[in-house]
């Protein structure tokens, strides 16, 4: 009995295989519209949507809120003492 040899390619994603989506989706947080999209729009490598998924997580950061505005750090920044200019003396 003769049966088709399925070429894999390590880097490509094939959509029709149930289980690589799956793993794909599950390894980069995303659901299947999702990767459809992504892979109508970069292609079905997987770099280039792991990177693309990255920069989508990159750009939707945001710093953390508890921190004071810019000016109020280097306005403390001015008024800490000077730097100690003397050395420490050798341990015994």
């Amino acid at each position: 009995m003769h049966r088709a040899k399925h070429r894999h390619f390590r880097n490509r994603v094939d959509m029709a295989d149930r289980v690589q989506v799956r793993v794909i989706k599950r390894r980069l947080g995303l659901s299947e519209p999702q990767l459809n999209q992504l892979v109508d729009r970069v292609g079905n490598s997987i770099a280039a949507i792991s990177k693309e998924v990255a920069l989508r997580k990159a750009a939707h950061f945001d710093p953390p809120r508890d921190l004071p505005p810019t000016a109020t750090i280097a306005a403390v920044v001015d008024l800490e003492p000077e730097k100690r200019t003397e050395p420490l003396s050798p341990a015994a």
